[in-house]
């Protein structure tokens, strides 16, 4: 990798100063998405921001109707929680299935979203819950917080603090992995939230998108048959050597459908 300054600031003042000051810095809280490019000398930052001194940005807690997790908690930590088991469950399975033991362990929910991989889950589970990311300047709603490909509305020395998961009546996560990286070649949440629907995929394009189409038929009647003919264009859709841009299409119609049912099951 190439060289750069390594900074290690001790409170998050500091480190909103210091990436202020530095345009070219990168913020470093699990590093599962970032030390991999670093290596490989993708990625070429004249400065590295550690936050992992900062206990203020860790820690899971419930306020009111939202379950409410600092952007530096682990994946691992989120999944083994039982304020998270007992008040969003399906939070709770999202975090156990992210990559691999070594990733969940290490991974951080602020490190994810800020990442904003296409195939990630937890970009999936902020659209389909309606969550919304607190950072150090402002609250953002996850509906335009995720612009693009690896792109994100934060802005230059915006840290994340904090994600904010209203509570579901139901809701359920199904993906369909690629066997190799556990990626998602498609990902559906579908949650039920104070009377209201919401369908986001991941893995699919370039970004996490919510499906409105689906939305409103399950809104008029919350079951799997509801939504079974709705089929996305696949001309939207990304198609590569995993899989086409067609059958990621089916996949979002069949994954939708196994994400209503397990919601209505409780699984």
């Amino acid at each position: 990798m190439y060289a750069f300054e390594y900074h290690r600031p001790s409170s998050l003042k500091e480190a909103a100063s210091l990436a202020r000051k530095n345009a070219d810095a990168k913020l470093l809280a699990g590093g599962q998405s970032l030390i991999p490019p670093l290596k490989l000398r993708l990625a070429r930052p004249t400065a590295m921001i550690d936050l992992g001194n900062l206990p203020e940005l860790r820690g899971i807690s419930v306020v009111g109707t939202n379950v409410v997790i600092g952007a530096a908690t682990r994946h691992a930590e989120v999944a083994a929680s039982k304020d998270v088991q007992m008040s969003l469950p399906v939070l709770a399975k999202v975090a156990s299935g992210i990559g691999d033991r070594q990733v969940r362990n290490m991974g951080t929910l602020g490190g994810a979203i800020a990442n904003n991989d296409p195939a990630a889950d937890y970009p999936a589970a902020l659209l389909g819950l309606g969550a919304t990311v607190s950072t150090n300047k402002r609250d953002i709603t996850s509906d335009k917080f995720f612009t693009g490909l690896y792109e994100t509305a934060l802005r230059p020395g915006e840290i994340i603090t904090s994600v904010a998961f209203p509570m579901a009546k139901r809701a359920a996560y199904i993906k369909f992995r690629n066997p190799a990286s556990r990626y998602a070649l498609v990902g559906v949440f579908v949650s039920e939230t104070a009377g209201r629907v919401r369908v986001a995929v991941t893995g699919a394009a370039q970004c996490v998108f919510r499906v409105k189409d689906m939305e409103l038929a399950l809104a008029a009647k919350f079951a799997p048959e509801a939504i079974a003919r709705i089929r996305l264009p696949a001309d939207k859709l990304n198609s590569d050597l995993h899989a086409s841009a067609e059958y990621r299409s089916h996949l979002i119609t069949v994954l939708a459908q196994r994400a209503v049912e397990a919601a209505l099951s409780g699984k």
